[in-house]
């Protein structure tokens, strides 16, 4: 059977989200961010495309790790000024039927029990189209602007974040019964107190001894997305995820990358195909292969070697400010920097030795992710041969120029997909979560989740005409203390 490839759309609510220095094009309208327009058209262009969904990524810090402070982040607009995902999800669900929204959220940096009504909310409001990408954190700032001198350990970021989904659980799926709201005109009663349940959870990081105060929403739990790439950022996707994101220098590498990912599923007690598995690309299109190149070249020409150094200092943890732009890259006294310019380098043939300037030049386009670039007819094959090579479920698509990238993949790339029977030809009615899977709003039996259902073999709720504050607790689940270097990913595949 053909594999069928998904898309999701990769954006933040800012304006230079991947592509640093595109902001400069003329026909970027990333600017546009703060206009509430940009994004309902967005999501209409998105759903004509058929696109799984929206991705919308987030940050609560700057990227200072370039020259030691936030200055020049700010002069290339990297990921600064950023505004809040979540505000958009209503918008963009009014205007659509059927597109999913998968918004990014750290786990650091806010109380699990505001956080879960939030949630709540939007899956009622969306009629079930919400997905949360759970992100532990690794932006210094971040922390520093919550009181903190640095993020917490690697590992520990992960336990306190498998607690932070443990209330979550117990608060969307143990807490209401389905039949709780009951509406009883008669007998005046709208909510059956003993169908709603106080969780009692005393752990470690929190204390929430009460009810939830959403009723049960369409999904109870949002779909869960997560990207985490160590071995112990594997395990908690392994766990929880339902959408896994990841990125890889070359096919062999996301193989290798995907493979451990159904494993570790697997190990979980889950299907190995019980989360999607999408990664990161640029897609640069346009009715020919000549034309495509030629589009290529011209955002290669608005795009920021600064900028980019700035996102690669953040995300390796290295001021490359410190060292010269043409210096070879075998000076930078990083492991973790080397390792990636190694990948890089798959994607070269002339065997050249890398300097600090092609690091910014690399992540001009598309950040971390490879850039596609060819015909609409060229692009589908080198999609196909990704999916069929790596066993991947489709691709988390970040734009060069917004939303000229979109339209350009809605026009050129997704006909072709869809003449050769590997593209949705309409949406699966209903939630994200049946969309994704067709097999109901609900969590599957076999996810972690389910633990905490009412009944549930970790599920001790009383009622809450019987509960007393932090009478009842709940079995937490062990923590895993394995640590790892992040792995790189890798770039541009020409016609």
């Amino acid at each position: 059977m053909t594999r069928r490839i998904r898309f999701n759309a990769f954006d933040m609510n800012c304006v230079a989200h991947q592509s640093p220095g595109l902001w400069r094009h003329p026909e970027d309208q990333s600017h546009r961010y703060t206009d509430l327009a940009y994004w309902t058209e967005l999501a209409r262009l998105l759903e004509r495309g058929r696109f799984d969904g929206i991705f919308i990524a987030d940050v609560l810090g700057t990227y200072d790790v370039y020259g030691g402070d936030d200055v020049a982040a700010l002069r290339q607009g990297a990921q600064i000024p950023v505004a809040d995902p979540l505000l958009l999800v209503s918008a963009m669900a009014a205007v659509t039927e059927h597109l999913g929204f998968g918004i990014t959220t750290g786990t650091g940096f806010e109380h699990p029990y505001p956080f879960a009504r939030r949630l709540s909310t939007l899956d009622h409001l969306t009629k079930g189209r919400l997905g949360w990408n759970v992100v532990t954190g690794y932006l210094p700032s971040a922390a520093r602007n919550f009181g903190a001198d640095d993020q917490l350990d690697h590992d520990e970021r992960y336990d306190r974040a498998d607690e932070y989904l443990e209330v979550l659980y117990k608060l969307w799926e143990g807490s209401w019964a389905d039949d709780a709201v009951v509406r009883d005109t008669e007998r005046g009663v709208y909510v059956d107190p003993a169908k709603v349940h106080h969780i009692g959870h005393r752990g470690r990081h929190y204390t929430v001894p009460g009810i939830h105060l959403s009723e049960p929403s369409p999904q109870r739990t949002p779909v869960i997305y997560q990207a985490g790439a160590s071995p112990r950022g594997v395990r908690f996707a392994a766990e929880n995820a339902e959408a896994i994101f990841v990125a890889g220098p070359s096919k062999r590498v996301l193989a290798q990358t995907v493979s451990r990912i159904r494993d570790a599923l697997e190990a979980a007690g889950r299907d190995r195909y019980s989360a999607r598995v999408y990664a990161l690309a640029t897609i640069v299109t346009d009715a020919t292969d000549e034309a495509a190149q030629r589009k290529h070249r011209e955002y290669l020409s608005y795009a920021s070697v600064e900028g980019g150094l700035v996102f690669m200092s953040g995300w390796m943890g290295i001021d490359l400010s410190t060292y010269d732009l043409d210096a070879p890259i075998g000076q930078v006294e990083s492991n973790a920097i080397q390792s990636a310019v190694a990948a890089f380098q798959e994607f070269d043939d002339d065997g050249r030795e890398w300097t600090v300037r092609d690091i910014g030049r690399w992540a001009g386009i598309g950040g971390m992710g490879p850039v596609f670039v060819g015909s609409g007819e060229t692009v589908a094959d080198q999609l196909q041969d990704w999916v069929a090579d790596t066993d991947l479920d489709g691709f988390n698509l970040a734009y060069a120029i917004t939303p000229g990238s979109f339209e350009d993949v809605v026009r050129h790339v997704v006909p072709v997909l869809t003449d050769r029977g590997v593209y949705a030809t309409d949406y699966v009615p209903g939630t994200l979560r049946n969309a994704l899977f067709e097999a109901g709003d609900r969590l599957p039996g076999e996810h972690r989740g389910t633990r905490y259902r009412l009944g549930g073999p970790a599920s001790t709720a009383l009622p809450a005409s019987e509960s007393r504050s932090g009478a009842a607790e709940f079995a937490s689940p062990g923590r895993d203390t394995t640590t790892t270097a992040p792995t790189p990913t890798g770039r541009e595949i020409h016609a």
